[in-house]
Order: C-alpha cells, then sequence, then structure tokens
C-alpha cells in the first residue's frame, strides 16, 4: 500500500500470502495514477519505508521512480523519539491506515475465491477510508 502524509490510500497491490511485500514494490510504484508535482529546485519526492525495504532491490525501485529513500528501523526512530521530543514516526502513517482498512471485517480473512473481488473490496475500503478522512478533515 501506497499513502500520502497523512494516510489516505493512494495505491493497493493485492497478492498471496507468500510474497514479500518488497518484491512488491516496483508494480505498487508504477500503478501511481496521480500527476505528482513537479519537484522544485532542492525540493524532493519522498518515500517513508520500514526496514523491510532495506536492501539494493528496494533502493532501485525507488530510486528508479524518483523518490529519495527513508528507510529506518524501529531502534533508529526510538532513538530520533528520545533526542528529539516531538519526532513521529513516519512509517506509523502507513500503520495507521492498516488499522483502517481492518475496520472493515470482510478484508480480515480473506475468503474471496478470485484476486480481482478481493481487490474490488479493498478499492472499495480505501474510497470509503478517504471520504470517511475527507469528512474528519472538513467538519473537525
Amino acid at each position: 500500500m501506497l499513502v500520502d502524509g497523512h494516510g489516505v490510500p493512494l495505491i493497493l497491490v493485492a497478492s498471496g500470502a507468500n510474497v514479500h511485500d518488497v518484491k512488491l514494490l516496483p508494480a505498487t510504484l508504477d500503478q501511481v495514477v496521480i500527476k505528482r508535482p513537479a519537484p522544485c529546485a532542492g525540493q524532493e519526492q519522498n518515500l517513508c519505508a520500514d526496514a523491510g525495504y532495506k536492501g539494493h532491490p528496494a533502493r532501485e525501485a525507488v530510486l528508479a521512480g524518483n523518490y529519495r529513500p527513508h528507510i529506518k528501523q524501529r531502534r533508529e526512530e526510538a532513538e530520533a523519539k528520545r533526542r528529539e521530543p516531538g519526532f513521529r514516526a513516519r512509517r506509523q502513517v502507513v500503520e495507521r491506515t492498516h488499522s483502517w482498512l481492518n475496520r472493515f471485517r470482510k478484508l480480515l480473512v480473506s475468503f474471496e475465491k478470485t484476486e480481482a473481488s478481493y481487490c474490488a473490496l479493498l478499492s472499495l475500503a480505501a474510497a470509503l477510508t478517504c471520504c470517511w478522512r475527507q469528512t474528519i478533515t472538513i467538519y473537525g
């Protein structure tokens, strides 16, 4: 899953449970349908990920997508929290979005017979999450 800085899901890619997430990184980054803003001078597109994406193949995929990688382990974020009082771990944004999608109990255990129907349910849950987030933003 790829989310923006506020946790709004942008891209969902589904596969079998036996496929590691890092193998889906190029497919996920290739499915970006929103035109990204052109970076200004000195400003880069950032991509935050957890330590599961550390390694040469993931780094190549991130750099091929013209992103600046921010891949940290939990202990690095814990140390940063101790040093900087207002520090927030960026990867928690994705974990929070996963938690929002887990509220849709039909998605917790997949009994769908086809990948297409499961992806459709994921997309519906993501759309409802986007709508819910927009409502909270507007009405407080």
